[in-house]
């Protein structure tokens, strides 16, 4: 019985929307022949003509505080619209008529499942948007203690996010652990410390294993953490390589024993894989950088299969470190491919190659005189190749925007990408004589080939609009943020502008002409109140305001007459 009842409220409720949504029109008409039948039982027109007489009883100071009070709120309706627009990126108004108004008026209910079709096409737009907003491990990411924590010392500030370090704890726990950590004491104390908040808790559970066992990950965290300078960090590392390299060569002779086994000696291959990568950034901060080249060649030839760490990455920029560019765009040539995710390296570091030929004898007066050559046509497009792979790069590059320590993960054409890339590679650029004009000149031409709105892109997918938020919550609070594309301003903060300006400038009028501004108000008043509206006319409202004032008529010419 409840069940009935319950089933034909929703009906009821269902065929009210309807008509609200496709019937509006139709009662529009309905309320309005009602008043019209009604209007002599209702007394209409007696109660329009006593509103009528008391407005025109209203002293202009009446209509200045009216003015002023609607400016006012009108104001701070405007001015909270704004911060609220600068710091979530949406219309206040707009976002509860959507989230509030529009479910009463006929809007798609969100929580509804009985739409099939509906279902699975948000479960496959939430599945792009995952997708798109996917962040990734940082291959230049800084040390923690020997450089983040260093920076903090000095500056009082945290380079680092909560979610940002809450990703990096995640990865420790997927790249150093394995279910089998249990059955060795060590390991066992490590997998509860890559779970600890506290930094010094982490530290001492290092120490704890290491009193056990040679344990590789807790050199690793120690290295990372601990260590405050870049060569204590070396010393550390190398003695993780130590324990490392034997734990992988045991594991690797017992791998198809089981999957017990393969699991320890996937874990041991991460490690050790790690630990290599981290001794190769570790001579290149200590300016060995031939031989961290060579390391990173190796360990790449190693574990050609291994590419989530993005090694290559760390290769390219040591060769331009090196001005090895022959080597560079071999490298380039390896994993700049179609089938390939990109990056900002491989975008910008390919634009860099191509305006290295042309960008020394470049002129924009003499490019705009004879056009551009065949070179640097090629190096124009990869220019705009990379700027709408990420637009945020050219601002650092250009100095337009200051630089900030790089984050330990970054979102792919994201601000935090930018800022990771020209962390490390604006001195490349700087090297290359020109090629800062030659992007200054060039970058923004990009803009005028990608469609707007970006429902597609020109040489990419089109551009995700989920990395704001991704961003805010990678970088610091003391950041601005980048945000491409610019956000419009919603038409209620236009709408409020307006309307505060408007109702200003009425009150002024109104404080400055209150007779003038009082017979126009009265003059609307009874245009709107009496029951002759259509005969009124502008020429009526003007011989009005004559009346009032008592404004003799203008006399006539005598130069013109019929």
């Amino acid at each position: 019985m409840a069940e009935a009842g319950t089933g034909f409220l929703e009906q009821l409720k269902s065929c009210i929307v309807w008509s609200w949504t496709y019937l509006w029109t139709v009662w529009f008409f309905i309320v309005l022949f009602l008043v019209y039948i009604l209007r002599v039982p209702l007394k209409i027109n007696d109660n329009l003509s006593t509103v009528s007489m008391f407005l025109n009883t209203l002293t202009p100071k009446f209509y200045v505080a009216l003015t002023g009070t609607s400016s006012l709120i009108s104001g701070l309706i405007l001015i909270f619209e704004w911060w609220y627009f600068r710091k979530y990126g949406t219309s206040f108004i707009e976002q509860v008529s959507v989230s509030h108004l529009r479910p009463l008026l006929g809007g798609v209910d969100n929580n509804s499942s009985n739409n099939a079709n509906s279902s699975n096409g948000d479960s496959d737009s939430n599945r792009q948007s995952v997708s798109e907003c996917k962040v990734w491990r940082n291959p230049l990411n800084l040390f923690r203690g020997a450089e983040y924590n260093r920076y903090t010392w000095v500056t009082g500030r945290e380079p680092l996010t909560y979610y940002d370090m809450n990703l990096s704890a995640q990865d420790h726990q997927t790249f150093f652990t394995c279910d089998s950590d249990h059955l060795r004491p060590a390991d066992a104390i490590m997998q509860k410390a890559w779970r600890e908040r506290n930094p010094q808790a982490r530290i001492s559970a290092a120490h704890e294993a290491l009193e056990i066992n040679e344990c590789a990950t807790a050199y690793i965290l120690l290295a990372e953490e601990e260590a405050t300078t870049i060569a204590e960090a070396e010393k550390l590392f190398k003695q993780a390589l130590k324990a490392g390299d034997g734990c992988y060569r045991r594991s690797q002779q017992l791998q198809h024993h089981g999957s017990q086994y393969e699991a320890q000696h996937r874990r041991d291959t991460n490690v050790l894989v790690y630990i290599k990568r981290r001794l190769a950034m570790c001579a290149r901060r200590l300016g060995r950088t031939r031989e961290a080249v060579k390391m990173m060649r190796d360990l790449m030839k190693e574990f050609p299969l291994l590419s989530m760490f993005n090694i290559h990455e760390n290769l390219l920029e040591a060769l331009l470190e090196l001005q090895a560019y022959a080597d560079v765009q071999a490298v380039l040539a390896k994993y700049d491919d179609i089938s390939l995710p990109k990056s900002a390296t491989i975008c910008y570091t390919a634009a860099l190659l191509k305006a290295r030929a042309v960008s020394d004898k470049f002129s924009p007066e003499a490019a705009s005189r004879r056009g551009l050559s065949t070179a640097e046509m090629n190096a124009v497009e990869a220019i705009h190749r990379a700027v709408e792979f990420n637009p945020h790069v050219p601002k650092y590059l250009l100095e337009m925007k200051s630089l900030i320590l790089p984050p330990e993960h970054i979102l792919k054409r994201g601000d935090s990408e930018a800022i990771a890339y020209a962390f490390f590679h604006l001195a490349h650029w700087k090297r290359v004589e020109g090629a800062l004009n030659l992007l200054h000149c060039t970058w923004e031409g990009t803009f005028r080939m990608i469609p707007y709105p970006l429902e597609k892109g020109h040489l990419f997918y089109p551009y995700p609009i989920c990395t704001e938020t991704a961003d805010r919550e990678l970088l610091p609070s003391f950041h601005e943020v980048s945000v491409y594309p610019k956000k419009e301003l919603p038409f209620f903060i236009l709408f409020t502008a307006g309307l505060c300006s408007f109702t200003a400038m009425l009150a002024l009028l109104t404080h400055q002409f209150p007779e003038l501004m009082g017979v126009f108000a009265k003059a609307m008043i009874d245009i709107f109140c009496s029951t002759e509206f259509r005969d009124w006319n502008c020429k009526s409202i003007f011989m009005r305001v004559e009346d009032e004032l008592e404004i003799p008529p203008a006399p006539q010419s005598h130069h013109f007459q019929n």
